[in-house]
Formats: C-alpha cells, structure tokens, sequence
C-alpha cells in the first residue's frame, strides 16, 4: 500500500469511529445542532410538516446575524437565503446618492432573499437592523428543493404576496401618509418582529429608514409621546398603547398586517 492509499484508509477509518478529519467534517462539526424546536422559532419552517422539515437539517445552518450585516447588495446574486428566528432584517433601496429608504421588513415571520433563489439579480439591499440569530440554507438547495414540488414552494408563493404587499403598502404610506402615521407603522412593524415592547433605536436610524429629516421623527416621536402611545428615552423607545399606535397608523398599516394574517391563518389550517 502506497503512502496516498494508507492516508485515504487512515482518513476513513478516522471518520468512520466518529473522528472528523476533513476540513469539511471538522466545519459540519462545529456546526450548532438543528433542531426542530429551534427551527420553529421561524413561522415559515415551523409551518412545514416535520418530514418536509427534516430534510433541510442537514443543509441548514444556525448563524448570528449582528447589527449592520449586509446579507446582500443591490445588484448582487445571494449564496444563501436566511430564516430570521430573532434578528430583524431591512430590505432598503439605495439611491446613487447614498439615500437610503427602507420598502420592507422581515423578521421570525419570514425569509430573506427568497425572490433570489431562482437566480435573479438583488433588486434591493438587505440589512440587518436588530441583531439575533437566523438559519441560512443555500440557494441552490433551496431551488432544488422548490423544483420538487410539495409543502415548501407553497409556504414560499404565498409569502412572496405577503412580502409584495407590504412593499405596496409602504409605498403608498410614503406617498399619502403623514410623518405621525408612517412613524407608527415603521414602530409597529418592528414590535410584530419583537417579544416585548421596548425597541432599542435612534431617531437618527428612523429616519434614514423612512427618508425623512430627523427633525421630523423628533417631532412625530415627541407628538406620539405626548398622547400616552410611546415613552422615547435616548436610544429605546417603550410602546406603552399599541392599540392606539395601530389606530393612529390606518391603512398605513393595516392593509400589509392583514395580508400576514392570512397567511399564518391559512398555514395553521393545513
């Protein structure tokens, strides 16, 4: 046996008692372990029925996900989608001069980058905006998986018409609503992706999202504090009547709410 023979048995031996001698068998070793009850943390895998589910485990991927990530860029091909648990993703559109608006939000609810998997260009950026954990799973897996048929390519349809209608909304909120009403729903929008009511945020990053000057945020949020809905301090933001964020925000928030609803109504149905 010549010395490239011993060293292929030698490697297999090691890997078959359990020792992990690749590169690749050491990195899938220190992978976090998947789990279904980790997995469910994201409504969209908690949604699949636990053999659909089960069969992503081997290319899922727990992954933190910290403040200020760019998940992708304008223009670029994504290697990964990501299924939020406890982060909180921006998709934002960047103009040539560096403005920035945010058009969406995805949190536990939902996945990032799924308009990409079947190999188009990012039309938009993605960036994490509340730091947390999520599982990423390859595009190319995600393509196969939906060529196939079933549970997965469904959950991901009805998604997308979710998605698209938030950005409709967003878009017409950003046209005909007021400053006081986009504020409430950009506040609202981020407390359905949070377990309490206490967000950590600046006005300077609230503004950027909507594109508006942060003299106005100061003021929506004065104004907003004023009428017992939110108590600000510098940096958190307490949601103290969410009933009444909600009726001060209107449509601006309502129509896309609705949409989600539907979805987890119809999903919990199946």
């Amino acid at each position: 046996m010549n010395n490239a023979q011993l060293g292929g048995a030698t490697q297999k031996a090691q890997s078959v008692n359990g020792i992990p001698s690749t590169k690749e068998e050491i990195r899938a070793a220190s992978r976090p372990v998947v789990s279904v009850s980790g997995t469910q943390q994201n409504e969209l895998l908690a949604a699949l029925p636990r053999q659909d589910l089960e069969t992503l485990f081997e290319h899922l991927e727990l992954v933190p996900m910290p403040f200020g990530k760019e998940l992708f860029e304008y223009g670029s091909k994504l290697e990964y989608v990501y299924f939020p648990t406890t982060a909180i993703v921006s998709l934002l559109y960047v103009m040539e001069d560096g403005a920035t608006t945010e058009i969406a939000v995805v949190g536990h609810e939902g996945v990032v980058g799924v308009s990409l998997f079947m190999g188009e260009r990012a039309m938009c950026s993605a960036v994490v905006q509340s730091a947390g954990y999520g599982y990423r799973l390859k595009t190319q897996f995600l393509r196969d998986a939906f060529m196939k048929g079933g549970a997965l390519p469904q959950l991901l349809m009805r998604y997308t018409n979710a998605l698209f209608a938030q950005m409709a909304q967003n878009a017409v909120g950003g046209r005909h609503s007021s400053i006081e009403q986009k504020l409430c729903r950009w506040l609202l929008d981020r407390l359905d992706r949070s377990p309490g009511n206490e967000l950590k945020v600046t006005q300077e990053l609230i503004s950027i999202m909507l594109g508006v000057r942060r003299e106005s945020i100061t003021a929506a949020a004065g104004k907003l504090q004023d009428e017992g809905l939110i108590q600000y301090r510098r940096g958190n933001i307490t949601v103290l009547d969410r009933a009444g964020l909600e009726e001060y925000a209107g449509e601006c928030y309502k129509v896309a709410k609705t949409e989600y609803d539907r979805l987890l109504m119809d999903v919990a149905a199946r």
